[in-house]
């Protein structure tokens, strides 16, 4: 249930399926559907495998010009802006917010993990007077 992006440590620069989806979105629809029919042609599971990821990303359906552009603000802001009190205040605040959202990972755990022992509790009682009802019948 994690939603924060990672990235290696190392470098900032995206994995090639990253780019390479960037590339083909700044290229347009007509580029993602002859990677596609490309793919049919010279192996039919990267065409099929590419069909598929195209609808479920909705790149079949809508521009994918919107993608592209939020996703370059999107890398541009994990990027050093030059001033070091903004970045500190910046890399403290994303610290602060992953550590919550830990925290709160670690919650909903405990609290999943509480519902489940509550309904097991009441399944073993439930069960218990079952078998308590049937030794008194008989």
């Amino acid at each position: 249930m994690t939603t924060l992006t990672q990235t290696h440590p190392m470098t900032d620069r995206p994995g090639w399926f990253t780019r390479a989806e960037t590339w083909l979105d700044a290229k347009g629809k007509g580029a993602w559907i002859a990677a596609m029919v490309l793919g049919f042609v010279f192996f039919w599971p990267v065409g099929l495998a590419l069909l598929f990821y195209m609808i479920w990303s909705k790149r079949m359906f809508t521009s994918c010009t919107r993608k592209s552009d939020a996703m370059r603000r999107g890398m541009t802001a994990m990027r050093p802006s030059g001033n070091s009190a903004f970045d500190a205040y910046k890399s403290d605040t994303l610290r602060r917010l992953e550590e919550e959202q830990h925290q709160f990972e670690a919650f909903l755990e405990r609290l999943r993990d509480a519902k489940d022992k509550a309904e097991f509790d009441q399944f073993m009682k439930d069960r218990a007077s079952k078998a308590d009802n049937g030794t008194a019948e008989a």
